[in-house]
């Protein structure tokens, strides 16, 4: 790991504590700067976090990372964390879907294919979830010329001209939806599905452009996770700001931030208002906390209005028609039920809109797909998460109490397991809501993100980073963080 490169009388300021400004503030630990994290809830990591649920440790956020690009795994190295990397069961996930005749029906996922989309319409497991017709319609993508003018922006869009309606609800729609938490039609192609438009010129057919890209893809599985849950990367992040010295305020929340420094010597003051939550005292002043540098590490709504005061093109930034976040409830069981053993549905289920008997919109079987939560849980018990809320739609969850949301949670996974769970195996239950994540993933999402950053290119001393900028997932979370180190860095070093 190495020790920091020596003092350099410099303090900078991160705000936010999640993991985007945990990475920036390790790294300008290291170097020797002086680093105060500022985190507004009662623990830091974001939406990488974990809770306990009948005496289980378990993931409440984030549970794996992608690792094909390399970026996560030499990072999680960097944090000596490889002994801990597993890779889940590849038995992969399953759809549920209306059922033609009335009712649902559930199906193994098709295993060609990206984001749903096919690569080879008339295989047997696209077939199943498609019928005859439907694989026909999705196979005639084969035939139609490309339009080699311009390029392809709405998954959606793209999907249900090529391949036809049916593919883009029973296929596609459920995924935009599980990952995104954003209809296909709002998801921006080539955020979503890089490469996916240049193919698809060369190829002269979406399914031909999905095969090529898959077969550049390296073997293996596309995620991992950390045995004893990803808050074990939280956890090595904070010893390693301990040994480097750095401080982390919890419950401290920064409400405005103004620059008192120069070009040549930026300097910052902060109103710091601590504590936040129930220990907060009404009226009191904020404190004013002084850094060389700040790094803004915090969710979309509280950047924007952090920036807000430091010029026009910052103030005008909020202006930019930015979609506002979907809200997210998770449940998590926890349950004794044997007949679970089976994996019924693999290692989860997407579910599509509009299938009756079902408010959830994604089920992950936990102890199925992760064999060191199944080891830990012991045999014949289980453990589920199940998510609700889809944009632009009433989340069914919201005005539910904890008691009622944990009935629904048991009927919404017993019908999509198809395996009776009565309430009587319940063992242990938690509600997790997630609400103030925007996905940079939405179409017209990267011209606001390039504004964003080109405000704050001139700004001397400031840096911005989350996912919100990004992209969501830790592979791009994490270089984007360093990257705003990168920039403070670089700045301490020249003054």
């Amino acid at each position: 790991m190495g020790a920091p490169l020596g003092p350099l009388k410099k303090e900078v300021a991160v705000i936010g504590g999640g993991i985007a400004g945990l990475v920036a503030a390790r790294d300008c630990a290291r170097l020797g700067l002086g680093v105060t994290v500022y985190e507004a809830t009662d623990a830091v990591g974001g939406a990488v976090a974990s809770h306990e649920v009948a005496g289980l440790t378990l993931d409440s956020g984030a549970e794996s990372f992608a690792v094909r690009r390399g970026t996560v795994a030499d990072f999680v190295d960097d944090l000596g964390l490889t002994d801990l990397v597993v890779a889940p069961n590849p038995a992969g996930a399953w759809l549920h879907l209306p059922a033609d005749g009335g009712g649902s029906e559930s199906h193994p996922l098709p295993k060609a294919g990206i984001l749903g989309i096919p690569g080879s319409p008339l295989a047997d497991d696209v077939r199943r979830v498609l019928g005859w017709r439907g694989a026909w319609r999705a196979w005639a993508d084969r035939v139609i010329p490309v339009l080699k003018i311009g390029r392809e922006h709405s998954l959606g869009e793209l999907v249900e001209k090529r391949m036809g309606r049916r593919t883009l609800e029973r296929l596609v729609e459920p995924i935009a939806s599980g990952v995104y938490s954003a209809p296909a039609n709002a998801l921006e192609l080539d955020v979503v599905a890089p490469g996916l438009n240049n193919a698809l010129t060369t190829a002269g057919s979406l399914s031909g452009a999905v095969l090529a890209l898959r077969a550049q893809a390296p073997a293996g599985s596309a995620v991992g996770g950390l045995r004893g849950g990803m808050s074990q990367l939280v956890a090595a992040l904070t010893r390693d700001l301990d040994t480097f010295g750095a401080r982390i305020r919890t419950e401290t929340r920064v409400g405005g931030l103004r620059a008192t420094g120069t070009a040549d010597e930026p300097n910052w003051e902060l109103a710091v208002e601590a504590p936040v939550g129930p220990d907060a005292r009404e009226g009191a002043e904020p404190e004013v906390a002084h850094a060389d540098f700040v790094i803004i590490a915090t969710p979309a709504a509280a950047a924007l209005d952090l920036l807000a005061p430091l010029g026009d093109d910052a103030r005008a930034l909020r202006d930019l028609g930015w979609p506002g976040p979907t809200v997210v409830h998770l449940a998590t069981l926890v349950l004794d039920a044997p007949a679970l053993d089976a994996a019924p549905r693999g290692t989860g289920v997407l579910v599509a809109a509009g299938t009756p008997g079902v408010s959830a919109k994604a089920l992950t079987h936990v102890s199925a797909k992760w064999a060191w939560v199944a080891e830990a849980a012991g045999p014949g018990r289980h453990v589920l998460r199940l998510s609700y809320g889809r944009a632009g739609e009433p989340n069914p969850a919201a005005g539910l109490t904890d008691a009622e949301f944990e009935q629904l949670a048991l009927r919404d996974a017993a019908t999509i397991l198809g395996v009776p769970l009565p309430p009587a195996s319940v063992r242990g239950f938690a509600r997790t809501i997630w609400g103030d994540a925007l996905s940079p993933a939405t179409v017209g999402a990267r011209e606001r993100v390039r504004q964003v950053r080109d405000a704050v290119a001139d700004v001397p001393g400031l840096a911005v980073t989350g996912a919100w900028l990004s992209g969501t997932g830790l592979a791009a979370v994490i270089p984007d963080a360093r990257d705003a180190a990168a920039r403070i860095r670089r700045a301490a070093v020249n003054l």
